[in-house]
């Protein structure tokens, strides 16, 4: 855990002021990136049987107070790293279990498929961040397909807006007429999917359509969204390339559902109904 000290690219990692083991500090933001670190890589470990990002014991840098007033988290390539916020749409990015695990599966992604960051395979990527950052939430918390819920970010948004999240995977808008967010982009089926070039083609947009698919599996097998649902998303990341395409998903999480409970289970069921519902 490294403190940048609102600098920038060029300043990273920073001062080290938190290694594995080490008591908590007195800053709040490194306490929470450290915190929700650990348990993303003991959902990993222990949920998934991967051994950190890269399935290799990677070392999990973080580095907290990125910039001034910075508007967001991310995922280097090498590392993670959080902004403050501006404390108007967004307080600081480590408040949020789901984000941090969010940005740390993008690093899993790159260690396993590594879908390009534009159009459909970008809206994959964003997507397996989005399930995964959800995962780690609920099993950190112990929470059912019905008890949780199925928000990502809603710890990091500010006090100027009424926004109850970033996203949400269920049939509705995060936010809608925010007087600094606008409505919430997302489509939830297929026929909206955005077909425009900002957002890399839609990497974050269009995300929602497969979220609400992973959500209606989950919700049709119930229980622990983690112990199935989870289990055959995880094991279609590792099966998908690069480019893989929406149509790739569909297939690879329906043949995945039939290898890991059977044919015709109710898992295998759940994955082709919650496709059909959103256009597939």
């Amino acid at each position: 855990m490294y403190d940048v000290k609102n600098g920038e690219f060029n300043d990273l990692p920073g001062q080290l002021i938190r290694s594995e083991g080490d008591p908590k500090t007195q800053d709040i933001a490194e306490n929470e990136a450290y915190n929700y670190a650990g348990s993303t890589y003991n959902f990993y470990k222990s949920v998934l049987g991967r051994n950190s990002l890269d399935d290799h014991g990677m070392t999990m840098i973080s580095s907290v107070h990125f910039g001034r007033r910075y508007n967001n988290a991310f995922w280097t390539g090498d590392q993670m790293c959080y902004g403050d916020g501006d404390g108007q749409i967004f307080i600081r990015f480590t408040k949020s279990v789901d984000v941090v695990g969010h940005e740390l599966t993008h690093g899993v992604v790159s260690n396993t498929c590594n879908l390009v960051y534009s159009n459909e395979p970008g809206a994959l990527n964003e997507h397996l961040a989005d399930v995964f950052g959800s995962l780690v939430k609920q099993w950190r918390k112990r929470q059912t397909v019905r008890k949780a819920d199925w928000l990502i970010g809603a710890d990091i948004m500010g006090p100027g807006t009424t926004a109850k999240a970033l996203r949400t995977f269920k049939a509705e808008k995060a936010y809608e007429n925010d007087r600094l967010l606008g409505t919430d982009p997302q489509p939830k089926h297929l026929k909206n999917k955005y077909n425009g070039t900002a957002d890399n083609g839609g990497v974050h947009i269009n995300s929602g359509i497969p979220n609400h698919a992973f959500y209606l599996t989950a919700m049709e097998i119930g229980g622990k969204a983690w112990e199935r649902a989870g289990q055959i998303w995880y094991k279609t990341m590792l099966k998908l390339t690069s480019t893989s395409q929406y149509k790739d998903m569909v297939q690879s999480t329906t043949e995945s559902a039939a290898t890991l409970y059977g044919n015709n289970s109710r898992e295998h069921k759940a994955v082709m109904k919650a496709w059909k519902s959103v256009g597939f």
